[in-house]
Parts: C-alpha cells; structure tokens; sequence
C-alpha cells in the first residue's frame, strides 16, 4: 500500500478513535517513506493514548525537526509545547524549560492562534507550582481570552480549568470551583476534543483533590474513569487512578485502593515519573496503614527516587520506629519546602503536630496545629475542619486541657464520620478514650476504645499496627524548668555568600566563624545547644551574659571586616524566658520566641525583646513592634547599640 494511502487510512482510524489501528498504519507508511510532521504529530498522539507514551518524546522530536525543515514555525512551535510536557513528566526540568523557551521565541511575532493559548495556559500552570499565584491566575485568563476571541472551546476550557486551580489555591474556593464548574459543562456538552477533555478532567480531579473535597474528587475520578473506558484510552487513565486510589484508601478499602494503586504505576512507569511516584507514594501509604512496614519504606523511597517527596508518610513510619528527630526534622523540612503552597501544608501538618506530641515539642505542635486551623477557616472543607480539630484535641490533651481535648476530639469524630473515613475516625477514637479517661469518664473512654479497636479490624489493620497514642507526658520524663537567655545566630544570605566565593573560600570562612563564636560562647558562661548550617542555638545564665556574649560577636566580626577584608554579617535574636530542659534542648514558646526575633533581625543587628532588657539601662538605637509567626500578639523588640 502506498504511503500517502497508509496515512490516509490512518487519519481515518484517528478520526474513529482506534488509535490502536492509528499507530499501526502510521508506523507502516513511516518505514516506506518520510512523514510529514503533521503525521508525526498524529501517530505521537495515537502512542499517547495507548499507554505508549515512552514513545512520544522521540516521535515528537522528529516532528519537530520536520515542521522546522518545511517552514511550519506554528507547528515547530506547537511540538516544542508538547516536548515541554513530555519532559517535564520525565522530570528533565532543564529540558522542558529549554523547549519552552523555543515555543516562546517561535510563537512570538506569529497571528494569534489557538498555540499562543496552550502557551499562556502552560506558563500558568509553571507560575501555579512556583507559588506565584497572581501570575498564574493572570496567565490563566490572556489563555481563556485568546480562546475567546478565537471561539476555541477548548483554549477557553484550559483557561477556565487553570484559573479555577490559581484561586482556589489563593484562597478563594468559590469562584475558583466556580471556573472548574463551568469548564466542566463544556465536557458534559461535548464540546471539547479527546485531549482537552482529558486535560480538565485531570484539572477538576486535582483541584477537588487539592481541597480535600474527596466526595467531588470520587465523583470526578468516576466520572473520568467510564469516559476512559468509553474510549478505550490507558495512556490518561494512569492519572485517575493514582486519585482513585486516594479516595478509596481514605474509605477504607484498601485491597482495591492497592489494585488502583498499582495499575496507575503500571500504566505510566517508564514515561510519566511524577504519575508512577504518585502511585508508588500511595502504595507507601497503605502498606503503612496496614503495619507492613518494611513495605511502606521500600514504596517511599521508590517514590523518592522518582521524584515526589514521600511526606508526610516517611515522617510518620520513622516516628512508628522510634526514629522521633529524624521524623520531626523531615516534617519541618517538607513543610519549609512547601511554604509557597498552603493546601500542600495542609497535608502535612496534621503529622508534625502528632510527630511534635510525641516528642514533647508543644510549641512546634501549637504553631502548626494554629496553621492548620486558619488554613482549615479559609478553605472550609470538611476533611479539614477534621484534620484541625482533632489537632486541637491531641494538642489539648498532651497539655493537660483534658476538657477542651473531649470537646475538639467529639467534633474531629462527627466530621470523620460524615466524610466516610474510617481509619480516621477510629485514631481519632482513641485519643478520645484517652481525654475521656483523663476527665474520670471510663466507661465512656471503653467505649470509644471498643469502637475504635473493631473499626480497624474490619479495615484489615492488625493489632501491632493500631494508630498509637503518642502523647509525651510531662510527669513521667527526666526534665526541668528552667529560666534561661535564649540566642539565635544566623548567617545573612549564606548562599549568595557561597555562591560568590566558591565553596572552598566558603568552606574556609565557615570554619573561622564557628571557631570565633564559639570562643566568645566560652568567654561568657554561654552553652551551645544546637548548630546547624550556619546558625547556632545558645543560652545564657541571665540576659546580660547573653548581649555581652552577642555584643562581643558582632564588634569581632566588625574587626575582622577591618583587618581581613570581609567578614559575614550575622544577626542575633535574645529573649529571656522559661523552658523545659531535657536530654540537652529547650523546649517551650519561649524558645520559639527567640528564634523568631533572631529570624526578625536584620544583618549585623543584635534584636532583643524589650521585656527582657526591662531595667537594665543598655544602650539601644531603636524599639519596634513585630509580629513573630505563630505568636498570635505582636511583639516589641530593641535593636541594642552594640557600637
């Protein structure tokens, strides 16, 4: 058969939805002669959408090279758009942002057209993982204008779908759901093309997902399912079903959350990282659930080794192996890393205030259970408000607020059941046995226990892997109260620092910084608690030991600067409170206070609570006021002369 009859009969199959057929016949006519890019494009789509997208990439690139070689700057421009994508699944971000900015420099300049959409709708979705959502909201909208004012239907969904997901991570859930809604409709109507609808499909999924709306997410990935079906596709069906896994597993059904699990990896692995990491994650978390714990480690790191950080359930299988700092400082680090995304927060919260409890950090457990409760305000699902109270109630129980633990943990228990969630519900249960025992209440507190205990066996959990309550108890550990000046030193821009002199030099003016602080520490009765990176944690007998201590610093580090050349700038937070001391750390919102005002200080400032330096007559060239974060009162400072 010729090829120009080949490919003709190819289109035909395209056109009927066999893809199967489609990728058949356009391989035939590709030995018996060249494709145009055009049938490159096609038979790249048809491998995509039978699960054979680890061929796309080599495909797509050659389409590429054939819309370049026949003048085609919209299609070359349209493929560079694709190869964006392929990459970025495959995680080769330094690929990805190449071919975007080959896309940008070929579109610029050309009429507008349906590919300066898919532009503008892909740099949104690259300023939404960023964090900067104004961007990715204004980006959004030139996508749905350009599909406006060209009647595309399906420009004007990925405009609506993208700008529904930009607001509904900045807060504002109802007119976001209300763009996904309404892109929605134009896939009910039949109004979009197979890949467009796919696309928002995923979108609405992923939104409802974001927003621990799991009851509209079940319903979308259901939905998405039997239109998969409907259209014999497995290359975008991977995608659902890693969200289909997580709805499930969050009902309780894990057998079939575990089958979801592993055909969304299976359909994806090889071409579609961020996917299959996804689904090795939730794999992780079953087997956690289940108490197959070695499992669980295996599933996480292969979902770290793909690419998705596997918080925030490493942190708590460490915390289930006794390995508390490890989990405490993985929690803190993830949620550092996810600072820019308050929904991503959301997620993990919940774990570092259990993982906080159980170490005894009541201060870390107190911010974060305050974040989670506004974050659980200003989005207002249910599955939040879950997650905040029964933060609130463990939080109040490990404090000793036994009543205030019955009234949030009673709440927690009335959501978890209204959202169907079984596993939740019974942990929640035994934190509520435990306030109700704490309150005198024992028969109430079998009776939650009882029911919490044939929950999880009929969930398959096995005893040894029932949710523990980890709730340090003050009476029973070696500890004391202790009055103490608390400091906190930092580098000012320490990477731009070590960027502009090269590691060695860096390496070199570390290692003379810490000998110097240390040096003074020892000078004036200070003890090292921490050091990490380039900070440290210090505490003093009284204040003035701690700003003669700060005052040496900085006036040697202002010498060096005369004598040397160069010196860091370093600034300094004091405040003098009581904390609890064990094993060799402070813990308490005194703590906490110090290290804020130390994060407030400018370089080369030594910042002190006014409270602390009442009386004491030291020379100070300023007092503000500041709000330190998660101390709800503002706080006033001094900024000591040390000159």
């Amino acid at each position: 058969m010729a090829i120009e009859s080949l490919t003709a009969s190819a289109y035909d199959a395209c056109t009927r939805g066999d893809w199967q057929e489609a990728r058949r016949l356009f391989h035939k006519a590709d030995e018996q002669g060249a494709l145009t890019g055009k049938d490159l494009d096609m038979l790249a789509v048809a491998s995509f959408w039978i699960g054979r997208g680890d061929e796309c990439i080599v495909i797509r690139e050659r389409a590429f090279a054939a819309y370049t070689a026949e003048g085609d700057k919209l299609g070359a421009g349209a493929m560079a758009l694709e190869l964006v994508r392929d990459n970025s699944k495959l995680l080769n971000n330094a690929i990805a942002s190449g071919w975007l900015a080959r896309a940008t420099r070929l579109l610029s300049g050309l009429p507008e057209s349906k590919e300066h959409g898919y532009l503008a709708r892909w740099k949104s979705y690259e300023a939404l993982e960023s964090g900067n959502l104004a961007e990715a909201e204004a980006l959004a909208s030139e996508a749905l204008e350009i599909g406006t004012r060209l009647a595309d239907p399906n420009i004007q969904a990925l405009g609506l779908i993208q700008r529904g997901a930009a607001l509904i991570h900045a807060g504002r859930v109802k007119e976001g759901l209300s763009d996904v809604d309404e892109a929605m409709i134009a896939v009910a109507s039949d109004e979009l093309d197979t890949f467009t609808t796919a696309v928002v499909y995923c979108n609405a999924i992923a939104a409802s997902r974001d927003l621990t709306d799991y009851q509209r997410a079940g319903q979308w990935t259901d939905a998405a399912k039997r239109w998969c079906n409907r259209q014999s596709l497995s290359g975008f069906s991977g995608t659902c079903r890693v969200f289909r896994s997580e709805v499930i597993r969050l009902r309780g059904a894990y057998s079939e959350a575990e089958d979801e699990a592993r055909d969304a990896v299976k359909a994806v692995e090889g071409w579609d990282l961020q996917v299959a990491a996804a689904g090795l994650y939730e794999l992780g978390e079953i087997k956690l659930r289940l108490g197959y714990w070695d499992e669980a480690d295996d599933y996480f790191r292969r979902a770290n080794e793909w690419g998705k950080d596997p918080q925030p359930g490493l942190s708590l299988l460490w915390l289930i192996r006794g390995k508390s700092d490890s989990a405490a400082g993985s929690i803190r680090r993830a949620l550092i890393e996810a600072s820019h995304d308050r929904l991503a927060q959301a997620r993990l919260l919940p774990a570092q205030v259990e993982i906080a409890v159980a170490v005894g950090d009541i201060p870390t457990a107190t911010s974060a259970a305050t974040e989670l409760e506004g974050i659980a305000i200003d989005y207002g699902t249910k599955l939040l408000r879950a997650s905040a109270s029964c933060a609130r109630g463990l939080l109040a129980l490990a404090s000793g607020e036994s009543a205030s633990a019955l009234r949030d943990l009673r709440e927690a228990r009335r959501y978890w059941q209204e959202i169907d969630a079984p596993y939740e519900g019974a942990k929640c249960r035994l934190l509520l046995a435990e306030a109700y025992d704490a309150e005198g209440y024992s028969e109430d507190a079998t009776l939650e226990r009882d029911s919490a205990k044939s929950a999880l066996i009929r969930l398959g959990v096995p005893e040894h892997a029932f949710p523990a309550v980890r709730i340090y108890r003050a009476e029973t550990a070696e500890q004391e109260r202790a009055g103490r000046a608390f400091m906190f030193t930092d580098i000012v821009k320490s990477t731009e620092l070590m960027l502009a002199i090269g590691d060695e030099a860096w390496g070199d003016l570390l290692a003379w910084h810490e000998r110097a602080v240390r040096a003074i520490v020892e000078e004036h009765g200070g003890e090292e608690v921490k050091h990490g990176g380039d900070g440290f944690f210090l505490t003093f007998p009284d204040v003035s030991c701690g700003v003669e201590c700060a005052t040496a610093i900085q006036r040697r580090l202002a010498d060096h600067r005369k004598t040397a050349g160069f010196a860091p700038q370093v600034r300094i937070g004091l405040h003098f409170s009581e904390a609890t001391a064990r094993d060799g750390d402070y813990f308490g919102i005194g703590v906490n206070e110090a290290a804020r005002i130390g994060a407030a200080a400018e370089g080369g400032e030594v910042l002190v609570s006014e409270s602390s330096i009442e009386g004491l007559g030291l020379p100070v060239s300023q007092v503000r006021e500041v709000t330190l974060k998660g101390i709800k009162k503002p706080s006033r400072v001094a900024v000591l002369d040390w000159n």
